[in-house]
């Protein structure tokens, strides 16, 4: 059974600061057609941020998804819509494997841990012998980073 996520891409800020960003709303096991009338239903019930004081509201449908185009006093703001397969999630668990068809307590499940890479070296600290000058509170007075001549 295919698992679709359902996202909404939408504008975010004002002015210079405008940018689209994405957001996976919930994922809906099942069909192509379970995922989209899913994603109808939250479509049709999503109130955007912009504009504040909406004029007019138009939903369409395009091919896997929706756009929501609401018109405000100043300005147009867009929605989009999309259901999409997920094929991989870093984030999910890989399902165990079934040898047999009798069901598998957590006792017979073999303990595995993921394989990760280790963790990088800690940068190198300033040399142990030379004395900071640090103010009242512990900070340091000259930046530990300013007359290097390693960073570009």
């Amino acid at each position: 059974m295919a698992t679709w996520g359902l996202i909404l891409e939408t504008t975010v800020g004002l002015g210079e600061r405008k940018h689209t960003e994405a957001y996976v709303m919930a994922h809906v096991e099942g069909g192509r057609e379970v995922a989209l009338a899913e994603l109808e239903r939250r479509a049709r019930a999503y109130t955007p941020e912009h504009p504040r004081s909406p004029k007019r509201r138009r939903l369409f449908r395009d091919g896997d998804g929706f756009l929501l185009v609401v018109d405000g006093a100043w300005q147009s703001h867009a929605t989009r819509f999309s259901a999409a397969e997920l094929l991989d999630d870093t984030d999910r668990p890989a399902p165990a494997e079934r040898v047999s068809d009798e069901p598998v307590g957590a006792e017979a499940l073999p303990a595995t841990t993921p394989e990760f890479p280790p963790p990088p070296p800690p940068p190198p600290s300033p040399s142990p012998s030379v004395a900071v000058e640090r103010d009242e509170d512990g900070v340091p007075v000259k930046p530990a980073w300013l007359g290097r001549t390693d960073l570009s």
